[in-house]
């Protein structure tokens, strides 16, 4: 099986529900972590009008995130290893995009932990 077969032998029914779960949660993992930068900018915003429009926008995306995982196609307790390493991984993103700040080694190899966990626990059925 070579690389671009990794579905090979799936039924297509599958193929769709695995890439239907895996949009529903790195899209949830994409709203919370921009949702709670936004939050984070919003609690230190000095301008009223400003502040108000970043915690709205915040609230929006918090919100979106919770239906997204919500309604994802999936129980929860299913999905939860791979979104823990989809989250580790949006919050780095969005941290160094919003805040230009670098994930440290130790950051770094403690995510490397999570995310081979996710994918012990995503293979192992």
């Amino acid at each position: 099986m070579s690389e671009i077969d990794c579905f090979a032998g799936m039924p297509h029914d599958n193929i769709f529900r695995v890439m239907k779960v895996l949009a529903f949660i790195i899209g949830a993992t994409i709203f919370e972590a921009v949702g709670d930068a936004v939050m984070r900018i919003a609690l230190h915003y000095h301008v009223m009008p400003g502040r108000i429009v970043l915690f709205a926008l915040a609230a929006v995306l918090l919100t979106m995130y919770g239906a997204s995982l919500n309604l994802a196609p999936v129980e929860f307790a299913e999905a939860t290893g791979l979104y823990l390493a989809c989250l580790f991984v949006a919050f780095q993103v969005v941290n160094y995009l919003f805040f230009r700040v670098k994930p440290s080694p130790a950051v770094l190899l403690g995510g490397t932990f999570i995310v081979v966990g996710a994918a012990i626990i995503y293979i192992w059925k």
